[in-house]
């Protein structure tokens, strides 16, 4: 794949070797020369000095023959003109930009521009580290109205099986971390000790499945 990366920020310079790394092709775009020191110095990829939303800029970059294109600079504006630009005038489908207001990403979201909400993404993860119960999703939709959370499930629940806890809490368990590794679930896996359940709900259920999973709790306790 030929993919083009608007922003040689840390972002777009570790995006950039990643790709590279795979076996893609990257063209990278800044508007300052000097980012582009942040790039390892065996990177093959075309440096570009420019902005994204150039037509010029970005066809240097090799947009008309581009299988992706991200735009990660410092600035909403420039990110989605750039995105829209490479969706819309060169029909590049996989668009991907990075929005630091998570309520113009939902916005972005709905015009079918991907994004990525860095703010509310970075406060979760923090929010996760300081209330590690499940308080706070590991992911959630632009929009926020579906979320991956983990679930405080309980010492309870360790010899049960999946189904069983689905059925309970009236939710979907999309998978469980078990010493260290990913485990897809079928509904007759038994929870072990030590497994960390997530479930995959509406925004507005996680509360309800939290609580009726600590209400079993408290009756076996």
């Amino acid at each position: 794949m030929h993919i083009v990366i608007m922003g040689c920020g840390r972002v777009g310079s570790t995006l950039a070797h990643i790709l590279e790394d795979k076996g893609h092709t990257v063209a990278i775009i800044d508007q300052s020369p000097e980012a582009f020191r942040r790039l390892r110095s065996g990177f093959k990829g075309r440096r570009i000095t420019g902005f994204g939303f150039d037509r010029d800029v970005i066809v240097e970059a090799g947009i008309e023959n581009a299988d992706a294109f991200v735009a990660v600079s410092s600035g909403d504006n420039s990110n989605i003109i750039s995105a829209r630009v490479a969706r819309e005038t060169f029909g590049v489908d996989n668009v991907v930009a990075r929005i630091y207001d998570p309520r113009r990403a939902e916005v972005y979201q709905r015009l079918g521009i991907p994004t990525v909400a860095t703010v509310r993404w970075t406060a979760d993860q923090i929010l996760r580290r300081l209330l590690p119960e499940g308080a706070e999703p590991l992911w959630r939709d632009p929009t926020g109205a579906v979320l991956l959370a983990e679930l405080d499930s309980g010492h309870l629940w360790v010899g049960e099986k999946v189904g069983a806890l689905e059925e309970h809490a009236d939710c979907r368990v999309a998978f469980l971390s078990r010493m260290g590794e990913a485990l897809v679930p079928e509904r007759n896996t038994v929870i072990q000790d030590g497994d960390i359940v997530h479930i995959i709900a509406r925004a507005d259920e996680v509360e309800r499945i939290n609580a009726a999973v600590a209400a079993r709790n408290e009756e076996g306790a």
